[in-house]
């Protein structure tokens, strides 16, 4: 696998209720500086990201969700505790979230990378209802993005934890996306 496609490994998908992660792969780097962490750039990146590709295909921009953010927060802290990579179990109803997971190793992307991850699937997304919204058939290739844009989404709340070796971003949105059935916009 080439080293741009390996980022592919460091993702998971979207859709709730997929509990295996992919292998975990050590990227190489060009520079051992740590990548820039800190809560207010990492909420700049997100809204930033997520609003730049909403813009990019017609739908309204998302808010900033704290409420959010601190149960990603909450998430991303347990799978950093526990290193288990996979989707939060959530009831069904009204109470769910709809969540974007990512990890890579510890300091070695800055925020805008961890989101150009997600926005890039982009490339093979068609836009039917969910789940044939991929140009691969697989709804997995494109679960993040979809999230993304998914233009009943109208809030988002994203937080990241580290452990000695990765680092997790978590981003929850509410009413979540990724309807079977619906068309992300």
């Amino acid at each position: 696998m080439t080293a741009r496609l390996g980022w592919a490994l460091a993702a998971v998908l979207a859709i709730a209720g997929c509990a295996q992660g992919p292998e975990r792969v050590v990227e190489r780097r060009d520079t051992m500086t740590p990548a820039p962490r800190g809560a207010a750039l990492l909420k700049t990146a997100m809204i930033d990201g997520h609003n730049a590709a909403r813009a990019a295909v017609g739908v309204a921009p998302l808010t900033w969700s704290d409420t959010l953010a601190t149960t990603a927060r909450a998430y991303a802290e347990q799978m950093a505790r526990t290193r288990k990579f996979a989707h939060a179990p959530q009831p069904q109803g009204m109470t769910r979230e709809g969540e974007n997971l990512w990890t890579g190793t510890r300091y070695a992307y800055v925020y805008t990378e961890m989101m150009g991850h997600w926005v890039a699937e982009k490339r093979d997304f068609i836009n039917m209802p969910t789940p044939g919204f991929s140009r691969t058939g697989n709804f997995e290739d494109v679960a993040h993005y979809t999230q993304i844009v998914w233009r009943g989404s109208t809030q988002v709340g994203c937080a990241m934890a580290s452990n000695t070796t990765d680092d997790y971003l978590v981003c929850r949105y509410s009413p979540p996306g990724n309807v079977v059935g619906e068309r992300a916009y």
